[in-house]
C-alpha cells in the first residue's frame, strides 16, 4: 500500500522571520518527502480545520473561544511563546485536525503519519511550549466520541516529558501515556504520566534504545489499545539546541523502527506525529524528521 501521510499549507504559520520556534520546517519536510517520493498518486491527505466542538473535547470552552478570536490574554500567549494570531489559531487547528485524520487513517490502514502535531504540552486549561492544542488528546476524544475507537496508547519520545498529555488524561484508564524524556529538561512540573522514562543528560542511542524496550512492553501489556499514538520528536537528537540528549541520526531510526515493528507485530494501528525538533538549519532539520517517514516506508 501507499504510505498515507497527512499535509495542510497552513501548517506553516506566518511568524517573525527571526522568531526561535522553527516553523519552515513543516514547509520543508512537505518539499522533502515530494522530493524523495515518499508521496502516492494522490499525493498528501489534507485536513479541514478542527472545529470547536472538536477541540473542547481536550480543551476549555473558555480556552477555545480565546484562540480562534486571537484574544488570548498575554500570560497565555508567553508561556505558549508564538504570537496568538489567526494564522497561528489556523495552524492549530489544521495540525489537530491532520492529527485525527492521521489516526482515522491508520484505523483503515494500519499505518499513517501527519506531517506536524505532537503539541503535548498544551494542557485542558491553556496551550504551552509551542503548543496551542493537544492535537493527539484531541484525535483521541474525537475517536472515542464516534465509537472508533475505546483505548488508546500515546508513546511520547520528544525530549521534553508530556506534560499536557498527561495530565489531560490523569486518572482516565481508557489512555495509557508513556514518556520517554529528558529528565532535566523541561517543564520544570512533570506531572506523571501512566509511565515516565527519565533519561539524563546525554544519553546516547544504545541506553536510550535499552531503555525504551521494556518501557513499550509495559505500556502494551498495561494499556490493552485500540490505538497507539507515536509522537516522534527528534529533539533527543545530539545537535538539538533544546535535547540535552545525544542520539544520533541513525538511534532515531532504530527507536522508530523498535515502535514501528513492535506495534506492528501486535497487530495494532499506529498514527505518528513529528514533535519536536530545533534547529537554525531547516533542510537539515526536515530531512532529520523526514527519517520516519523514511522508516514508515518500510511497514507499509
Amino acid at each position: 500500500m501507499s504510505l498515507p501521510i497527512v499535509h495542510h499549507p497552513a501548517y506553516c504559520a506566518d511568524i517573525p522571520a527571526a522568531h526561535r520556534f522553527p516553523m519552515n520546517k513543516f514547509r520543508r519536510l512537505a518539499e522533502v518527502l515530494t522530493e524523495e517520493g515518499f508521496l502516492g498518486p494522490g499525493g498528501f491527505h489534507q485536513p479541514v480545520p478542527a472545529p470547536a466542538e472538536w477541540l473542547t473535547l481536550a480543551h476549555d470552552r473558555a480556552y477555545v473561544d480565546q484562540v480562534l478570536s486571537s484574544s488570548v490574554p498575554q500570560k497565555v500567549a508567553r508561556e505558549i511563546g508564538l504570537p496568538m494570531t489567526a494564522s497561528v489559531a489556523l495552524r492549530a487547528r489544521c495540525a489537530t485536525a491532520g492529527t485525527v485524520l492521521a489516526a482515522t487513517l491508520a484505523l483503515e490502514h494500519g499505518l499513517a503519519l501527519n506531517t506536524a502535531g505532537g503539541s503535548h504540552h498544551s494542557r485542558r486549561e491553556q496551550g504551552a511550549g509551542f503548543c496551542v492544542f493537544n492535537d493527539v488528546a484531541v484525535a483521541i476524544r474525537v475517536l472515542q466520541a464516534d465509537g472508533a475507537i475505546g483505548r488508546a496508547l500515546v508513546v511520547d519520545l520528544d525530549v521534553h516529558q508530556g506534560d499536557g498529555t498527561a495530565a489531560i488524561f490523569a486518572g482516565d484508564d481508557s489512555v495509557f501515556t508513556l514518556s520517554l524524556h529528558g529528565e532535566k529538561n523541561y517543564p520544570v512540573r512533570k506531572p506523571p504520566s501512566s509511565l515516565d522514562v527519565a533519561l539524563p543528560d546525554a544519553c546516547a542511542d544504545d541506553d536510550y534504545l535499552a531503555a525504551l524496550a521494556p518501557a513499550l512492553e509495559t505500556a502494551l501489556a498495561a494499556g490493552a489499545p485500540d490505538i497507539v499514538f507515536l509522537n516522534a520528536g527528534v529533539d533527543p537528537h545530539l545537535e538539538d539546541r533544546l535535547g540535552r540528549l545525544a542520539l544520533s541520526d541513525a538511534g532515531l531510526r532504530a527507536r522508530e523502527r523498535m515502535v514501528m515493528a513492535r506495534v506492528r507485530e501486535a497487530g495494532l494501528p499506529l498514527a505518528c506525529v513529528i514533535g519536536g525538533g530545533y534547529l537554525e538549519d531547516i533542510d537539515r532539520l526536515a530531512r532529520r524528521h523526514a527519517g520516519l517517514f523514511a522508516v514508515a516506508a518500510e511497514f507499509a
